[in-house]
């Protein structure tokens, strides 16, 4: 059962719209000519700033690196490590786009208290709570237990 989680994190109205543009924005620059499914992801700092990112495939399969990263990448590269929220968009129609199992973890390592809005291509979305997308997580704080 998909369930909406009200989130006090969430960006408010003005800023959610932007994050969700952005999202959309960032999709139209994916490549991927091979799967032919672009994604887009746009994260919002702590600070305000948004980042945003696409899917960039390469004929080596492997190589390829999902919007979601990139986003986070792109943000950690400009030194912001502490995130409110972050929009992903495709152009799936009937059900919510949702972040891959590397992608998660990757959103992990910089906590689980933050929102991710998951659209539809009608602009529809659900917002989930990272710890919801990853449960049982491991993060930074799992290394130091021994």
């Amino acid at each position: 059962m998909t369930q909406q989680h009200p989130a006090p994190a969430a960006p408010p109205g003005e800023h959610l719209q932007l994050l969700l543009r952005r999202s959309q924005e960032a999709k139209n620059c994916a490549y991927c000519p091979y799967s032919r499914f672009p994604v887009g992801a746009a994260l919002l700092t702590a600070s305000g700033e948004i980042f945003s990112g696409c899917n960039v495939e390469n004929a080596c399969y492997s190589l390829g690196v999902c919007a979601e990263r990139t986003a986070i990448q792109k943000a950690i590269s400009e030194g912001h490590t502490s995130f409110r929220a972050m929009a992903i968009t495709s152009d799936m129609r009937d059900t919510f786009i949702v972040p891959c199992g590397a992608c998660r973890q990757v959103m992990r390592e910089f906590g689980t208290d933050w929102d991710v809005y998951l659209t539809k291509a009608d602009g529809s979305y659900i917002v989930k709570r990272l710890e919801e997308l990853l449960p049982l997580p491991f993060g930074p704080e799992d290394l130091k237990k021994v």
